[in-house]
């Protein structure tokens, strides 16, 4: 009597096998060559993707003395590496994160018991006091990572990274499918409250999560002036929700606001205490992009009063004239010639700064 098992046998068709095997992988090999081409040939190539992975890699080097960067993107644009391990005489690990709020990862290296080194904190008023939302969210998403970071999430990221190097389809900001769909030319409902697109590729990034604006954005052309005319929208504020009255939501972001001064203090008096610094940037912006930074929040508003409550010291672009001639491709970024000697003029301040 055959097995219970045996009734559900399904007999293989006879197919040649081997070659229906061939031809599929020829067909993946020649559209995976082909769409290599293609993202070369508009401009792409290869680079690291700035993953929560490749950060929290970062953040794992942190030691109690070391030298490290935090902020927007600015920083991880504006200094050079290399130049300020040569002025500064330590290495600098580079913690700055595009699109996201420094207080978070500034908050997390004071709770740190152990840390007692450098902090350079990158100040965008508009950034560093958001309460909450996606610039905070970016920051936590990375912490998360690090402080969860599992074995097979760090294999994945050792493999992504040797494929990254080499391929330069690879752009999880760009050339997804999910990200192409988004570039549809679909009109948004009125009150949906979508934001503006994010800036596309125009940086190539390494292991250190050293960065660099592509050429194609640092000379004029359509590709810097897609980026330049992005960040007025990405730097205005969304209107309150119609739900809530005026009056309170305002109170209500005040009181976060004060909340975020508070806890800087605390964050940063934490840092002193076991015999660190911190020292606040206020890195370059020019443009139409400065006008409407300098409108929203004018020098002595945050900045002042974050220097007075904090005591640290702190580096405003416009003091000094060799930091402040810049013209910035895009408004917001140092190309990488301007980085490095952006970054060999910055150093002496910052000797002066931390040795206060």
């Amino acid at each position: 009597m055959p097995s219970s098992t045996s009734s559900f046998e399904r007999p293989i068709p006879d197919r040649p096998w081997g070659r229906l095997l061939t031809i599929t992988l020829i067909l993946v090999t020649c559209a995976t060559i082909a769409w290599e081409v293609r993202a070369r040939a508009v401009g792409y190539a290869p680079t690291l993707n700035d993953t929560p992975d490749l950060w929290a890699q970062q953040r794992g080097k942190v030691r109690p003395d070391s030298l490290v960067i935090v902020g927007d993107s600015r920083p991880l644009f504006d200094l050079d590496l290399d130049g300020l391990e040569s002025g500064l005489g330590r290495r600098p690990i580079q913690l700055a994160l595009p699109g996201s709020c420094a207080f978070p990862v500034l908050a997390d290296l004071a709770a740190d018991p152990t840390y007692r080194g450098t902090v350079i904190c990158s100040i965008v008023p508009l950034m560093f006091f958001a309460p909450g939302g996606p610039l905070v969210e970016n920051s936590e998403k990375a912490l998360k990572r690090y402080h969860r970071w599992t074995l097979a999430q760090r294999s994945g990221h050792a493999l992504g990274v040797l494929l990254e190097e080499h391929i330069a389809f690879l752009k999880q900001e760009d050339l997804t499918l999910n990200q192409l769909l988004q570039q549809l030319p679909i009109p948004n409902r009125p009150y949906a409250g979508v934001g503006p697109p994010l800036p596309p590729y125009f940086q190539t990034m390494d292991r250190e999560r050293r960065t660099r604006m592509t050429e194609a954005c640092a000379q004029p052309g359509p590709l810097q002036d897609r980026v330049k005319h992005g960040w007025l929208p990405l730097f205005t504020p969304p209107p309150p929700p119609s739900y809530v009255p005026k009056e309170a939501f305002l109170e209500s972001m005040g009181k976060a606001v004060e909340k975020r001064f508070r806890d800087t203090v605390d964050a940063v008096k934490k840092i002193e205490g076991r015999g660190g610094r911190v020292v606040f940037v206020r890195f370059p912006v020019s443009g139409k992009l400065k006008e409407h930074e300098d409108r929203m929040t004018p020098r002595a508003g945050p900045w002042t009063r974050l220097l007075a409550d904090t005591g640290a010291p702190g580096i405003y672009f416009e003091d000094f004239p060799e930091l402040a001639s810049y013209e910035l491709p895009e408004w917001s970024h140092l190309s990488g010639p301007q980085s490095v000697e952006f970054t060999a003029r910055l150093v002496p301040h910052l000797k002066q700064a931390l040795a206060r």
